[in-house]
């Protein structure tokens, strides 16, 4: 993968924890395209003018959801929290471990059925929030983020 501009590495950027959100976060768009396959097939069906186009729309929106799931791409190291262009590997946005104040898990009634949800970062910057959007076992993160904060704030006294 295309790294892009980033800090100098060490042996501290070892990576613990990577990946991109997951395919149950696009669950509305797998909806509409299902609708969008559906009228096409009845206009199909029926020989009726037209059902070329929903179907195109209902694959359209289906390589929209391969083209918008890797556009972030999350990185956790001993030392850092990064969001990666999955594309270009330029970094989006990144906080230290030793700057982040709480970590909130949200989950709706869908995400919850699909066990994704978001974990939302506040960091000590005011109004700095960082979004993990639609990850898979949100919880596995949280705690791998959680385990990393005593080491970054121990290490950081000595």
């Amino acid at each position: 993968m295309k790294m892009g501009k980033r800090e100098e590495h060490s042996e501290s950027e070892r990576i613990v924890w990577q990946g991109f959100p997951s395919w149950g976060q696009f669950s509305w768009l797998y909806f509409f395209s299902l609708l969008a396959a559906f009228r096409g097939f009845l206009l199909f069906r029926f020989g009726l003018f037209g059902w070329e186009i929903w179907i195109g729309g209902a694959v359209t929106l289906l390589l929209l959801t391969f083209l918008i799931r890797r556009w972030a791409f999350y990185i956790l190291t001993p030392t850092r929290l990064i969001i990666r262009n999955g594309y270009t590997g330029h970094d989006i946005d990144m906080v230290k471990l030793e700057k982040i104040q709480s970590i909130t898990l949200q989950e709706g009634l869908i995400a919850r059925m699909w066990g994704i949800g978001t974990l939302v970062i506040r960091t000590e910057e005011k109004d700095r929030v960082l979004r993990l959007r639609g990850l898979k076992n949100p919880d596995v993160v949280e705690a791998k983020i959680k385990a990393l904060l005593p080491f970054v704030l121990g290490s950081s006294e000595e």
